[in-house]
């Protein structure tokens, strides 16, 4: 565990996969609720080995998609740190805490995440294939589509000077999800690369025009 918060920089992922084990044990929920008042002595001993993943494979419903058995449709969620000797890939996912598929809801009650890591664990008897997300939240306090092009603006979200961090079960990632950068009005270096997208930005467009799946769903 020791070496693997180290090489990801992520000093607070013990504590994290205790209050996923908590809620996911205690209060039957996916363990999304990470902003819990909960106190740390209440929550599960965890010192169990665990087990690094480069990607995960999905597979929802897209009715709009006759491929498939019943309109089912399958992709490839990345998160790895390097990719094919390159830069690193870390996808972006809509992810259901509770509201997913809510069309009353901004997003259709989805939240926006960026995977970090997955990862699984045996605890108590059951696999467990979970994954550390960094959260995204709407831009617009009043969860507003952007006027000029009907998409969502989103930005990643902070709990104070530190991003808001969250281990959650795979099983909860609905599909992939594509973030244009809002570019605002300042001049793109001729040097950029596509690669330092997620970090340069801090504001992004859901595009909800990347595919069909997005576009329903969005």
């Amino acid at each position: 565990m020791t070496s693997i918060t180290d090489h990801i920089k992520q000093p607070n992922l013990p504590k994290l996969i205790r209050c996923f084990l908590y809620f996911q044990l205690l209060s039957n929920s996916n363990g999304s609720d990470s902003k819990s008042d909960v106190s740390i002595d209440t929550l599960p001993a965890f010192s169990n080995k665990i087990s690094l993943h480069g990607s995960a494979t999905l597979v929802f419903f897209a009715p709009s998609d006759p491929c498939g058995i019943h309109g089912l449709h399958r992709e490839q969620i990345w998160a790895t740190w390097s990719w094919r000797g390159g830069c690193g890939q870390q996808d972006t996912v809509l992810v259901d805490t509770g509201n997913g598929g809510n069309d009353k809801l901004p997003m259709t009650g989805y939240i926006i995440a960026q995977v970090l890591i997955f990862f699984s664990f045996k605890y108590a008897g059951e696999n467990f294939p979970i994954v550390l997300v960094w959260w995204y939240t709407l831009s617009d306090d009043a969860g507003c589509r952007d006027k000029a092009t009907g998409m969502w603006l989103v930005e990643h979200e902070f709990c104070g000077e530190e991003p808001h961090l969250a281990v959650v079960h795979v099983g909860s990632i609905f599909c992939a999800v594509h973030l244009l950068p809002f570019f605002g009005k300042e001049w793109v270096p001729q040097v950029f690369s596509h690669n330092d997208t997620l970090d340069k930005y801090t504001k992004f467009y859901v595009n909800q025009f990347a595919d069909h799946h997005s576009f329903e769903i969005l």
